[in-house]
């Protein structure tokens, strides 16, 4: 099924970023794989919170993951980078997998992976990786709004599939001089999901998220 494309774009700054959000959007397990910051390292005070000295900003962990939707496809999170360093912003790794012996779509494409989604206080998004985006090495807030075209993609999911896409964190742009924030941020998007024949009759969605700490 051919998704349907609207060529319109949008610069996202911190206010047009809460309608993408919505537009876009919405029991993994917690990643057990991160590294605390060593005991020998020292805090140092900048605009932005505090931070281990010799990284670009605080470290992230999971918190309050929701439980697998009830529907087809089983949502998981874990972290990948715990740390801001001066060579990569913190990341997660999201991965959908479809339950069910039938294929299904599911969309927004974009948003089921947490890009371009923004938190609940739209003060942090994620943002595909490898891509040159307005930020500063070490610092990863954001200095200028970025154009996103507006359309709804869906992505094909055979029966059993899993797919996996990494999602790099930047602060949303501002007015204050300042990095990655510290304290508790929460993250959800909308999960829908059509048949193989992408009809109405068996379309299905439900709300799923998880909440990132950095510190």
């Amino acid at each position: 099924m051919s998704p349907t494309r609207r060529t319109m774009l949008r610069s996202l700054g911190l206010v047009s970023l809460s309608a993408l959000a919505g537009c876009l959007g919405g029991n993994a397990q917690p990643d057990d794989g991160l590294t605390d910051t060593p005991g020998d390292s020292t805090m140092t005070e900048n605009p932005g919170g505090t931070r281990p000295t010799g990284t670009g900003g605080p470290g992230i962990s999971l918190r309050g993951v929701d439980a697998a939707p009830d529907i087809p496809i089983e949502p998981a999170v874990e972290v990948s980078e715990d740390t801001a360093t001066d060579d990569h912003p913190p990341q997660i790794r999201i991965t959908l997998t479809n339950t069910s012996d039938a294929e299904v779509l599911v969309g927004e494409g974009r948003a089921i992976f947490f890009e371009y989604v923004a938190d609940d206080t739209r003060e942090l998004m994620f943002l595909p990786p490898n891509q040159e985006w307005p930020a500063e090495a070490g610092c990863w807030r954001l200095s200028d709004g970025i154009a996103v075209t507006e359309e709804y993609r869906m992505e094909t999911f055979e029966p059993g599939e899993s797919k996996t896409k990494s999602v790099d964190l930047y602060g949303v742009m501002n007015e204050e001089d300042s990095c990655l924030p510290v304290g508790e941020f929460r993250f959800e998007t909308q999960i829908a999901v059509q048949g193989e024949m992408g009809s109405d009759s068996d379309a299905q969605s439900a709300t799923w998220g998880f909440s990132l700490v950095l510190e």
